[in-house]
C-alpha cells in the first residue's frame, strides 16, 4: 500500500521590483515558482541570494507585507524602494 504524498501548495507569484530594486535584480518582472510557505525574503533569496532589501517595503497583492510572513497563493510581490518627495 502506498502513502499518498502530502501536497504543498505552490504558486507563481510575479515579482515586480521599482527603480533601485529593479536595478539590483537586473529585471522589471519575473514570474518564480515558490511554496505557500515561503516568505518575500525567502523568495528573494533563491532568486538573487546577494539582494539587499533594506529599507524596502514589499507588497503581497496589493498590500504592504511583512517580510518573514508567508506569502500564500500570491500572485504579485512588488519590492517598493524609499520614496521622498517635494
Amino acid at each position: 500500500m502506498r502513502r499518498a504524498r502530502k501536497q504543498i501548495p505552490s504558486s507563481q507569484p510575479a515579482i515586480l521590483a521599482f527603480a533601485q530594486a529593479q536595478d539590483q535584480l537586473g529585471f522589471r518582472e519575473r514570474v518564480v515558482d515558490c511554496a505557500a510557505g515561503d516568505s518575500p525574503r525567502t523568495i528573494l533569496a533563491n532568486v538573487a541570494p546577494g539582494f539587499d532589501g533594506a529599507g524596502m517595503r514589499v507588497a503581497v497583492d496589493h498590500e504592504y507585507h511583512d517580510w518573514d510572513a508567508p506569502v500564500g497563493e500570491a500572485v504579485e510581490l512588488a519590492l517598493i524602494p524609499p520614496v521622498s518627495g517635494g
